[in-house]
């Protein structure tokens, strides 16, 4: 299998989908009511399933870029190449932790989720109300561990374009 010079369609399909899904994840999981009075209603059956459906993207994300490798930027110093790689495997590492641990913690609480009202999702774990708050605190530690190193590759896709100008960042912009 040869490595690429540049991402493809799909590549870049997935990357700004999950991008943008990502974002409307972020902006319910902060703007719905606490989840801690009752059952969940609506935000929380979204926030889940975009949570489901995110997961199921990266994993997707993650076997196309198996399967369809890119070579790394020759023009790029050793410890750029070495940081960018560490962050996207971190970045696949934190949305599979941050998604196994939304779930378990509806698991835990004993909830019945379903994604987007259609398709019921199994529960991960038995309802167990003394992991509910550890759980809770994992799953916001991860995703706000998730959120910094997002915030990491911006600084950095940044960098490449308005300081570096060294065109990287064409490898994964729209054409």
């Amino acid at each position: 299998m040869t490595d690429r010079l540049q991402y493809g369609t799909t590549a870049k399909v997935f990357h700004w989908l999950v991008v943008a899904l990502l974002l409307v994840q972020y902006l319910i999981g902060w703007l719905m009511p606490d989840v801690h009075a009752g059952p969940p209603g609506a935000p929380m059956t979204f926030h889940v399933s975009f949570g489901i459906v995110i997961l199921t993207l990266i994993v997707l994300r993650f076997a196309w870029r198996l399967t369809h490798p890119v070579a790394p930027e020759s023009s790029l110093p050793p410890w750029q190449r070495l940081s960018s790689e560490a962050v996207h495997w971190a970045l696949y590492a934190m949305v599979l932790a941050t998604t196994l641990t939304g779930w378990l913690f509806a698991s835990f609480r004993g909830w019945s989720i379903s994604l987007f009202y259609l398709v019921p999702l199994p529960m991960l774990a038995s309802k167990d109300v003394a992991n509910v708050k550890a759980m809770d605190g994992w799953h916001q530690a991860m995703g706000l561990t998730l959120l910094v190193l997002v915030g990491i590759h911006v600084v950095a896709a940044m960098a490449h374009i308005f300081i570096y100008r060294d065109r990287i960042m064409q490898r994964m912009l729209p054409r």
